[in-house]
């Protein structure tokens, strides 16, 4: 692979629509490490979205990776989707969430679509919270028992995501319209947000998303683009998967002057340790893969630590052919 092709495995974007032809236009073009779909892109059965996706491919042994939010509750993409959400889990047995996330992870199975950003792994007993309604406990032990349990039960259908590292559950601002930040001490983290991430991860995770966010006793870059916190992550939690972004735009959206050129988050981003940057919406890639490239032509970024990120993106989209072709 060349370098312009290595950088571009480490995109995935969202296009908007149900016709599969601008869709495999853009991977074709741009080859991202996949696609996430929100409800634009969503028709009105799992069949039909199976239909659509069917053709997406980039070459034989590799398939595109295909992901959705779908927490259930408050957050859910399908219509067919009427399983348990973390707002009713929370006080539910452990099983509940295992059973939900059975038939959520089926559901998405049949419908083509093989990464599901749906475990939120934060943790807050705070109603006044935004994440409140989409946490599974509203204590490490009982959040981390259904963290683990969402991921058990999504293993051998889709890929389970755990979200959003290291945890939206200290402050109640929310990130999609600033950049959160609390006080807390590290080891403070370690006992209140890290457990509900150390159960999904020790289940078999093979994805963790990065909010944004800043834990400022730790660093003062929003974790997304904070190498200690990715560190951490991989040091001390001991996660070997993919490292992905939440939403991207949001750092500009957050209306911080310092986060307002996109092609620069995109290289702080993956000087992070990020393995894949996610964008909610078509972006022309183009600029931020160069400037990324130019990053690592100066040194700023070693070509290693790319190859190491197409890596791992490389073996869950054969992971994902694989599946689908079983």
């Amino acid at each position: 692979m060349s370098l312009a092709d290595k950088v571009s495995t480490l995109f995935m974007v969202q296009l908007p629509g149900t016709d599969p032809a601008p869709l495999e236009a853009y991977l074709a073009a741009n080859r991202p490490a996949g696609l996430l779909l929100l409800g634009s892109n969503i028709p009105a059965t799992a069949a039909e979205l199976s239909g659509q996706l069917s053709g997406l491919g980039i070459t034989t042994g590799l398939k595109p990776l295909i992901a959705v939010d779908e927490e259930g509750g408050d957050v859910t993409r399908l219509p067919e989707d009427d399983f348990a959400g973390a707002d009713r889990l929370k006080s539910l047995p452990v099983s509940a969430t295992t059973d939900a996330f059975t038939q959520r992870a089926a559901l998405l199975e049949s419908a083509g679509i093989s990464v599901n950003f749906g475990t939120v792994a934060d943790v807050t007993s705070d109603p006044a919270s935004f994440i409140f309604d989409r946490v599974l406990g509203t204590d490490p032990s009982s959040a981390g028992e259904r963290v683990g349990a969402s991921v058990a039960a999504q293993n051998g259908s889709v890929f389970a995501t755990l979200k959003h590292f290291p945890g939206h559950g200290e402050t109640k601002a929310d990130s999609h319209t600033t950049i959160p930040s609390t006080g807390i001490t590290f080891a403070q983290w370690q006992s209140q947000d890290a457990p509900p991430f150390q159960s999904g991860i020790d289940t078999g995770a093979p994805l963790v998303m990065f909010g944004h966010l800043t834990y400022a006793a730790v660093d003062s870059a929003p974790a997304s683009l904070s190498q200690r916190w990715h560190e951490i992550l991989r040091g001390e939690l001991g996660f070997t998967g993919i490292a992905i972004t939440d939403d991207m735009l949001m750092l500009q959206d957050s209306g911080d002057p310092s986060y307002s050129d996109q092609a620069a988050n995109a290289v702080r981003a993956v000087a992070a340790g990020n393995d894949i940057l996610l964008y909610n919406s078509a972006i022309d890639m183009a600029p931020s893969v160069a400037a990324i490239m130019a990053a690592v032509k100066s040194g700023q970024i070693a070509e290693a630590q790319i190859d190491e990120s197409v890596v791992r993106v490389l073996s869950l989209q054969r992971a994902a052919w694989l599946q689908a072709a079983s």
